[in-house]
Parts: structure tokens; C-alpha cells; sequence
């Protein structure tokens, strides 16, 4: 039968509510390709004074190395008083100082806690409520995380490295939280940046259990934000695929691959413009992330089992590769 018969024997109505059903998709779509070219290139997100003026503190986990070394520079640099958060005491001495003598003209004020968020001690986190109970502290920055030394399946991942994986990124996360939100909540504005990841975005084999614990993330953030909102306290999670850091074991930038400052001038620029993504109160500020974010929410989905057979695929290779690596050092040695 030709195409026009068919058309013909569907009831006018009918074809008048496929042709508005299209319409309405296709709009849809447009507005969202739209909101994320103006995300990428052309908007900027909240900006930081909102959250306090020049002297407001700003709190920063796992800050002595990578993304939260950056967080504290360019916090600094903005104006932002620092409590850093961190496992070794001599790294936090040493980047204090060299803080506070890079932004001498500013006044800069620094604390450090030295923690080790694996341990789980109720002292540590008490101590860092000592810390800044008299502060009026604006942002926090939960950047504390680790992830698996190389892709391994859940079968043969070490009791150790699961637990610290669940104990550091999930509840050294919400123990933080709970310690500094309040005084946001009191102040009646505040920001709470939680660093999320691709791997919690898509299920990732071979890194399951940091998958699962960045999924965690993602969906207490999302809820946290709904309890904060009325309360002035934004919660954002920023959402990376990877980055040049000790963490991803990459050294060498890319158009996909940002070094951490690029990153975090991004991630801080960017706050709050990630209303294209399916998740909210979330954002993807490294634009080629963004791009690579939305093709694939707008196709195959993250939940896909293609999507799913890709990351498998990608991270069984990435972990032949590491053991390869690993013999080739091994026979040097």
C-alpha cells in the first residue's frame, strides 16, 4: 500500500496528535542542544561573591595534591580564607605556607586538618568542627576521593581497597557534610560543591565499587540540594570524565583530557549551568565532557548495555595494559 494511502486511512485527529507529539520531541530537543551550547561557551555560572564577601572561608578535602590543590589556589585567589582538608600534616604545612606568601597582599588566612578519612575516627571529624565553629564559612568543597590503583574486578578487589574506596568517598563525604552544612544553613547562604565522576554516571565495570560509590554521590547530592534550596545553600556535583592527575595516572592534556587548573577554573566558573543534563543540581563544566555527556543522554542513554559492554571493554584493556607495565618494571628491577 503507498505511503500516501496509509497517511490517508489515519483519522485526522490521530495524525494532528503525532504531528504536535513530533513537534513538541523535536522542540525538546533543540532547546536542549541549545542550553548546552550556551553552557559550554557562552554562560557563566553563580558567581562566587554570592556565597560571601573577600574573607569568607572556604573549605577544601583532599586538598594537598590534584583538583582540591587547585580548589585552594584559585579560592585563594578569589578572596577565600582556607580550612584544608587532608591525610598528611607536612603537605598541608607546606601548601599553607607557600598560600599564604603567594597571596600575602590579600591577608590570606589558612587552617589545616590533617585526617585520614580511611580511618573513620569520630575524633578527626570532631576536631575538624573545632576548627571552624567560630568561622563564617561559605564553601566547601567536597574533593576527598580514591578510586581502585588499577581496573580490577569485583571479585578480586582486596577487602582493603573496597572498604576504603565506600569508607573515603561516601562517608568521609556525608561526615564532612554534616559537619560544615549547618553553618551555611545558619548563615542562609552557602556552597556545596561535591566532586562527582563519569563512573557514577555510567555503570563501570572493573570499577565497580568506585562506580557505586560515586552513584551514591550522585544521588544524595541531588537530594541534598532539594533539603537545602529553601534553607540559601546551593549543592552542585560536578560531574568530569578524566582529568591529568595523580588519580587517573594520566599525565598528558588533551582537548578531552583537561590538566586540573583548566578544570577548576571551569568547574568554578561554571556553577549551576547543567540544566541539559538528566540529573539535577548537577554540572559538567569541561565542555568537551559536556558534549560527550549529552550525545550520549540524548542516543544510547548512560544505562544502556551497549554503553555498559564499551566502558567493560575499555577497562579490561586499561588493566592489561597496567599489568604489562607492571612485569615490564618488575623484570627491570
Amino acid at each position: 500500500m503507498p505511503a500516501t494511502d496509509i497517511l490517508s486511512a489515519i483519522p485526522t485527529p490521530v495524525q494532528l496528535l503525532l504531528i504536535g507529539v513530533g513537534s513538541i520531541s523535536l522542540g525538546c530537543f533543540l532547546l536542549s542542544y541549545l542550553k548546552l551550547i550556551l553552557a559550554a561557551f557562552f554562560l557563566t555560572g553563580s558567581n562566587l561573591r554570592k556565597y560571601g564577601k573577600p574573607g569568607t572561608w572556604a573549605v577544601v578535602t583532599g586538598a594537598s595534591d590534584g583538583l582540591g590543590k587547585e580548589f585552594a589556589l584559585q579560592l585563594a585567589s578569589k578572596g577565600f580564607n582556607l580550612v584544608l582538608v587532608s591525610r598528611t600534616r607536612s603537605k598541608l604545612e607546606s601548601l599553607a605556607a607557600e598560600l599564604q606568601e603567594k597571596f600575602s597582599s590579600k591577608g590570606l588566612q589558612v587552617k589545616i586538618v590533617a585526617m585520614d578519612y580511611s580511618q573513620d575516627r569520630d575524633e578527626d571529624y570532631a576536631a575538624l568542627g573545632q576548627a571552624i565553629a567560630d568561622l563564617d564559612v561559605g564553601i566547601l568543597i567536597n574533593n576527598v576521593g580514591q578510586s581502585h590503583s588499577i581496573p580490577v574486578s569485583f571479585l578480586e578487589t582486596s577487602p582493603k581497597e573496597l572498604q576504603d574506596i565506600v569508607t573515603i568517598n561516601c562517608l568521609g563525604t556525608l561526615k564532612t557534610t554534616q559537619v560544615v552544612a549547618p553553618i551555611m544553613a545558619r548563615r542562609r547562604k552557602g556552597l556545596i560543591l561535591t566532586m562527582g565522576s563519569f563512573a557514577g554516571w555510567t555503570p563501570t565495570p572493573y570499577l565497580a565499587t568506585y562506580s557505586g560509590s560515586k552513584a551514591f554521590l550522585q544521588h544524595w547530592s541531588s537530594s541534598l540540594a532539594a533539603e537545602l534550596k529553601p534553607q540559601g545553600v546551593d549543592v552542585q556535583l560536578v560531574l568530569s570524565y578524566l582529568i591529568t592527575t595523580a588519580m587517573s595516572k594520566i599525565r598528558r592534556s588533551s582537548v578531552m583530557i583537561p590538566n586540573p587548573r583548566n578544570f577548576v577554573k571551569a568547574a568554578l566558573g561554571k556553577i549551576g549551568t547543567g540544566s541539559y543534563q538528566i540529573a539535577p543540581s548537577t554540572y559538567t563544566p569541561w565542555w568537551s565532557h559536556a558534549f560527550f555527556l549529552w550525545i550520549v543522554e540524548k542516543t544510547i542513554g548512560p544505562m544502556h548495555p551497549i554503553t555498559v559492554s564499551i566502558n567493560l571493554k575499555m577497562h579490561q584493556d586499561i588493566r592489561k595494559r597496567a599489568l604489562r607495565k607492571a612485569e615490564r618494571e618488575a623484570k627491570k628491577n
